[in-house]
């Protein structure tokens, strides 16, 4: 760990208390905030690595609602950020479901400043720990490279994979068909402690209701005609890997009743068999449809979506993912090209357009198979628009203008900020992490009016 002093986020309205932690924690650089929105415009400005925070903030301090507001939004600012949350005696329960929002550790009010201190140190090491890791990962690769994206929420997915991905949890993609969903489940299963054992997808909607069963149990031989031999199910054949489940929404009930039973107790039995046969297996599953539409409508049972949906991902549609269409479309380009002898092909200023504008309602498999039939059938080294089959379309060239796009987005927060601290500068510094003689010149730069 480096001798740099590390900085200490203390929300907590009582001035006194303030006081007596942050000489308590004098190791620490310990910043502090009285309320909900003071804590956030540190976060923003400091970034601290740990944050203690008092659960009953004011201003209703017997109701915790405005502590888990807090929580919820500087675990979503700075989801690396540990925060320990600060309780009443009595109040486990609601300890336990900050523990479970995802803050690091909780102790209970009174509480010993030399246990707490070891706990905020051990939160600064894991802090620094995860940290390098990031770092190394970054720099040998990951399962996950494969997957080609800038976009900011694409890459909290990919991040969430690989925190799950070393959990025993059962996981659930959601999204649209062809976002990806089998890319990340491998994912899960390279990063996870079975990436020795087999990875083994069926997909529920694709095969007839009658064989289902068997594909997934596996039978016995003579269980049904033509069952001429023993054969293990695919569940079976996971044993020790990761089974994946895609169109899990298309399963039939029958079938949905004899899945959550295995998930339970993690012992299946074979079509026409009578022995029990325990199989250890990591089961992910994924679909396109919306299983809580499904669970109303009678198709979908329950009991079994919770056991299935621990945890969920939603992968947002190529649409929804800014920027990624054109980046993806370079990487097809060259990728098709080398595989079909075609050299160095490069897609026009039109056809980038009509990428950019396309809807895409198939999402990345519809762009792979249109840069693949228009890397095929183009005449020359460059795809244009009328290759790829798609509209001309002309993007606004205001969009490519980075100091356009950012001054439009200093000006919509300067804006927002101003309105929400009711014109209070020094306020509106404070909440947008910046100083008040900064904020004075942004006010003058987009001619706002200022307000006392």
């Amino acid at each position: 760990m480096s001798d740099k002093r590390r900085t200490l986020l203390i929300v907590e309205d009582d001035p006194a208390l303030q006081k007596q932690m942050r000489w308590a924690f004098d190791a620490f650089d310990s910043v502090v905030a009285a309320d909900r929105e003071e804590a956030i415009a540190q976060l923003r400005r400091f970034e601290p690595a740990v944050v203690t925070m008092d659960l009953g903030l004011p201003p209703e301090p017997d109701d915790v609602g405005e502590g888990f507001r807090l929580l919820g939004e500087m675990l979503a600012l700075a989801p690396d950020t540990k925060v320990i949350v600060l309780t009443g005696q009595h109040d486990r329960e609601n300890a336990v479901r900050a523990v479970g929002m995802g803050a690091y550790d909780f102790f209970a009010k009174p509480f010993e400043p030399e246990l707490l201190a070891l706990t905020i140190e051990r939160a600064f090491r894991l802090h620094d720990l995860q940290s390098e890791n990031q770092r190394l990962q970054a720099a040998s690769g990951s399962a996950l490279d494969g997957l080609i994206t800038r976009d900011p929420a694409m890459l909290k997915v990919c991040r969430t994979v690989e925190k799950v991905a070393t959990a025993g949890v059962t996981v659930a993609l959601l999204g649209e068909s062809g976002t990806g969903k089998e890319v990340l489940a491998r994912g899960l299963h390279a990063l996870s402690p079975r990436a020795a054992g087999r990875f083994v997808a069926i997909n529920c909607a694709a095969i007839p209701e009658n064989l289902l069963e068997s594909e997934l149990f596996g039978h016995e031989k003579g269980a049904f005609t033509g069952a001429v031999k023993q054969t293990p199910g695919k569940i079976e054949l996971a044993h020790k890997g990761t089974l994946f489940l895609d169109e899990i929404g298309d399963l039939p009930m029958a079938l949905q009743a004899k899945l959550l039973r295995f998930l339970q107790e993690r012992v299946i039995e074979r079509v026409g068999g009578r022995e029990g046969i325990a199989v250890d297996v990591r089961v992910v599953c994924a679909t396109h449809r919306d299983l809580k539409a499904r669970i109303a409508e009678g198709l979908f049972r329950e009991d079994l979506y919770y056991r299935l949906a621990e945890i969920i991902i939603d992968i947002p549609a190529l649409r929804e993912r800014e920027g990624d269409a054109s980046l993806i479309a370079h990487a097809f380009t060259r990728r098709f090209a080398r595989e079909n002898g075609r050299g160095a092909m490069q897609l026009t200023d039109d056809a980038l357009d009509a990428i950019a504008a396309h809807g895409w309602p198939g999402n990345v498999r519809e762009l792979e198979n249109c840069l693949k039939r228009a890397v095929i059938m183009a005449d020359g080294n460059r795809i244009s628009a009328e290759d790829l089959g798609l509209e001309s379309a002309e993007l606004d060239p205001g969009f490519f203008n980075l100091r356009q796009v950012r001054d439009e987005a200093e000006r919509q927060a300067v804006v927002r900020v101003l309105a929400r601290t009711n014109g209070n500068i020094a306020r509106a510094a404070e909440v947008l992490g910046i100083s008040r003689p900064s904020l004075y010149d942004l006010l003058n730069r987009f001619g706002l009016k200022k307000e006392s």
